[in-house]
């Protein structure tokens, strides 16, 4: 075998019109080697084998089972040969597939991957791309469990981008983000792009349902559905989402609040979102510089009325939390599960129990303002309550002592009657004597004299 050394300068020599020959004399080598590695039939570091490759009798059968399916698993395959009488390690197979190239190139995927993609024109006004991203590990204040949710929206042309947090992606809540992050933006374009979400389409056939369809009328927009699996389609919303997961969600504290994080997200789309420098025909200008020439149409009056349901949980006050606002029940909800109601477009919500009965409303303060909306009746209720509660009796004091009670003491002398052997239970004393009855029942019983003692005593309490 030749080092890399010995393979540069034997193609040297050999270029210098060195015979075969003379080139084997002067390096030590057989002419057979130095043809082979002359000829490119052998390279520098590879040992020639001295024995048959073990692996080459099963190259023709792995080769065509990776034809028929480029995406079968390797574990798979080995458990296909060694039905057939592969003795070697998985890892050795994996090894020859890579050092072999037998895994051929799936030519359907890549048509989805490396096809070439068409550069699509965005007119101002003409379009705004929507879609949901996934953000883990939400803080644990906020009660969302492992996932929280951002709904996205962005116009195609000038790369305007809004978005709002949400619990969960229910139609409502679409709606809900489609409203704000409209009135964010500017206004409505004249086509909203979705992919293929069930809460605006049927995930199979890509047709609009009619619940979203009122929704589309109501902003008096159309609607566009994507190709299956053509995310690049809506390339710019995809960026969006980008963005904000890791520019701006990997960095949010954990002591923020829902209503919080939304005002940080909105900042953030305000100075670094819309600041962004884009080029146009005209030379570079800014996000915020372009959406203002996107000529978007008004929004309606009021949002589309879906119902937004949201569940809570009573605090000890009778308040219920809900944006950034607490509102009153009645005290005897204090600790109970309701829902809050409300229908977008109005100020109003509805507190409902468990059982379907709305037990208050409330006109809706504004989103994070840390406001307390109390009706009168609650707040004289729950002092009722609180006053009759009390006076049931002084509390207990923390250092206080307590000794246990005739009863407790009943019960212990009866758990010791039950563990204690009758052989170990104390006898009764004679009260003129001053000795149990056992004392003198024994003719075995030892006598000790006390005149040993007493005379081992005397002397111990003088001084020497």
């Amino acid at each position: 075998m030749l080092t890399w050394e010995d393979d540069v300068e034997v193609h040297a020599l050999h270029q210098r019109g060195w015979t075969i020959s003379a080139i084997a004399r002067h390096t030590g080598r057989d002419r057979k080697t130095v043809r082979a590695y002359l000829n490119g039939t052998r390279s520098p570091g590879e040992r020639k084998r001295t024995v048959v490759d073990p692996f080459e009798v099963f190259i023709a059968y792995v080769t065509a089972r990776l034809l028929d399916d480029p995406h079968l698993w390797a574990r798979t395959l080995c458990d296909e040969l060694e039905e057939l009488g592969y003795a070697m390690s998985y890892q050795t197979l994996t090894r020859k597939i890579r050092e072999l190239n037998l895994r051929p190139a799936c030519q359907a995927c890549l048509t989805a991957t490396q096809r070439p993609n068409a550069i699509i024109e965005h007119p101002p006004g003409e379009e705004t791309q929507w879609d949901w991203v996934d953000l883990p590990n939400p803080p644990a204040a906020w009660g969302w469990g492992r996932m929280a949710h951002l709904f996205v929206g962005t116009l195609a042309c000038s790369g305007k981008w809004r978005g709002v947090l949400a619990p969960a992606m229910t139609q409502p809540h679409v709606v809900d983000g489609l409203d704000r992050i409209c009135r964010g933006l500017g206004g409505v374009s004249r086509v909203w792009r979705f992919d293929r979400m069930a809460t605006v389409c049927h995930p199979e056939s890509g047709k609009v349902t009619a619940s979203f369809a009122g929704i589309a009328k109501h902003y008096g927009v159309s609607v566009a559905i994507c190709p299956p699996r053509r995310g690049n389609r809506k390339g710019a919303v995809e960026k969006s989402n980008h963005t904000a997961a890791q520019r701006w969600w990997r960095t949010l504290a954990d002591e923020l609040t829902v209503e919080q994080a939304q005002a940080s997200l909105d900042q953030f789309c305000r100075l670094r979102g819309d600041n962004r420098l884009r080029p146009t025909k005209d030379g570079k200008a800014s996000v915020a510089t372009i959406a203002r020439e996107e000529g978007l149409h008004p929004m309606p009056a009021t949002a589309y009325p879906a119902i937004l349901s949201t569940d809570r949980t009573v605090s000890r006050q009778a308040l219920v939390s809900y944006r950034g606002n607490r509102y009153s029940v009645p005290p005897e909800l204090s600790s109970a599960a309701v829902t809050v109601t409300q229908v977008l477009g109005t100020e109003v919500i509805d507190i409902v129990t468990a059982s379907g009965i709305t037990v208050a409303r409330h006109r809706l303060a504004g989103d994070g303002t840390g406001a307390i909306v109390r009706d009168h009746g609650h707040v004289h209720a729950l002092e009722q309550s609180a006053m009759a509660g009390a006076n049931t009796g002084r509390p207990h004091n923390r250092k206080e002592r307590i000794p246990p009670g005739v009863d407790a003491l009943a019960a212990a002398q009866a758990l010791r009657a039950i563990r204690t052997p009758e052989s170990d239970r104390p006898h009764p004393v004679d009260s003129d004597t001053g000795c149990t009855a056992t004392d003198f029942s024994s003719d075995d019983a030892v006598v000790y004299d006390l005149s040993v003692y007493e005379n081992a005593a005397r002397g111990r309490n003088t001084l020497r």
